[in-house]
């Protein structure tokens, strides 16, 4: 017979030692239903105003119009809630992209705690006990995967540095369906339980599933938890929201490219998004032999900048309000009205849209089109000059795009070419 091994006992460590599948793994004494509802009812709110405003920035780049608006050619059916953005109120965007941008930014903290709060539940065995826990725990996957994709893509694009492969655009608006498909399922799933913890506790005799049955001692309450969450979200607030205001507030925004510091005095001194150095443009590209050529019906028309300014100039108060949730002040636009142009180009009673292009060579948004509604509203102008004085190269010299409620990069710098009619 072979000869008979003994039994090697294990350390006492080793024995002991667990796997994140055993809820002894868990041991903070800050988890429990009620500290998980809580941060599911502000991530209710707070993800469904993400979401409803990250919807109207996609429907302010007017997708349907033209090609050149939409960064994603196939959204089929997923584009069944657009419709023609409208120019009024003048600051819209600058609001909704505003809410979007802040409240993301905010909601870290946020989300980092809830998820933190049920990690346990990502690697309990077995995977999935019912019907209606295999969707649960589908909804939770989707919803986690879906939330951390979307916020990382938003950050990075907010800090000027995405590093995606692929189009943001493209990239945040199906991540956003793909993560509302999981928000709903789980909502629908969880909301109820978390109502009635909120309201009535965890019942006599059930277990708080959520709460480490092992737990260390007490370090900080619950309620001190959720006031450290609080506070990590005050402090992102005060440190971001101030880049869509002037004076102390903007000083204070640390935390974005468009805060925190000063852009120098003078007329042309707010921000800017993109530099004309960026985009390669000089000033011999702006200089005399500069023209502007205009498109229609009547033929094909060529003005220079002298020329501009002997027509009638009018003025608008409009910000600038970019997808980044930056935006600056109204300033004092003035210049050429987009339908005294498109009247010059066949179009005198009704203007059609138009197609706007760029000096620039290279980049996003080069190429623009703009609605119908847009090119008629009397404050949409084709700007020579700013807050008194010419625009300078860094905002569009020798004239760009100015158009209430527009995002950003709508409002095209460096304008060359602009074709009046069907887009």
């Amino acid at each position: 017979m072979p000869e008979r091994r003994p039994t090697r006992l294990l350390p006492g460590s080793l024995r002991s030692l667990r796997t994140p599948a055993d809820p002894g793994f868990w041991r903070s004494p800050v988890r429990g239903a009620r500290f998980t509802a809580v941060l599911g009812v502000v991530l209710l709110v707070g993800l469904t105003l993400l979401f409803v405003t990250g919807l109207l920035s996609y429907a302010a780049y007017n997708p349907d119009l033209n090609p050149v608006n939409d960064k994603t050619p196939d959204k089929g059916l997923l584009g069944f809630y657009l419709f023609s953005w409208p120019t009024g109120p003048h600051w819209l965007y600058r609001l909704t992209q505003g809410l979007h941008v802040t409240v993301g930014i905010v909601l870290v903290p946020v989300l980092l705690a809830k998820l933190w709060s049920v990690i346990p539940r990502l690697f309990a065995l077995p995977p999935a006990r019912s019907v209606g826990h295999a969707l649960e725990r589908i909804s939770l996957l989707l919803l986690i995967g879906g939330a951390l994709f979307q916020f990382i893509t938003g950050l990075l694009n907010i800090q000027l540095d995405y590093l995606f492969p692929g189009s943001f655009y493209t990239l945040h608006f199906y991540g956003a369906w793909v993560f509302l498909a999981g928000f709903v399922t789980h909502t629908v799933l969880k909301a109820p339980q978390a109502v009635r913890v909120l309201r009535n506790g965890i019942p006599r005799g059930e277990p708080d599933t959520l709460a480490a049955p092992d737990p260390l001692p007490a370090t900080l309450s619950r309620r001190g938890a959720l006031a450290m969450v609080g506070a990590g979200s005050l402090l992102l607030l005060i440190t971001s929201a101030g880049r869509s205001f002037d004076g102390p507030l903007r000083r204070i925004a640390l935390l974005t490219p468009r805060g925190g510091t000063d852009p120098g005095p003078g007329p042309n001194a707010f921000q800017v998004n993109k530099t004309a150095a960026a985009v390669r443009i000089t000033p011999a590209d702006t200089g005399e032999r500069w023209r502007l050529t205009v498109r229609g019906p009547a033929g094909e028309f060529r003005f220079s900048r002298a020329e501009l300014l002997a027509m009638e100039q009018h003025g608008a108060a409009l910000p600038i309000a970019c997808v980044e949730g930056w935006s600056t002040s109204d300033q004092q636009w003035r210049g050429v009205r987009l339908s005294d142009l498109a009247a010059l180009a066949g179009y005198p009673d009704r203007p059609p849209g138009v197609f706007v292009e760029s000096l620039q060579r290279g980049g996003s948004f080069r190429k623009a089109a703009l609605r119908d509604n847009q090119v008629r509203d009397g404050r949409s102008l084709l700007a020579l000059e700013v807050n008194g004085a010419p625009l300078s190269l860094d905002h569009g010299y020798p004239a760009r795009i100015i158009v209430p409620a527009a995002p950003g990069v709508l409002n095209t710098k460096w304008v060359e070419t602009l074709t009046f009619g069907e887009l």
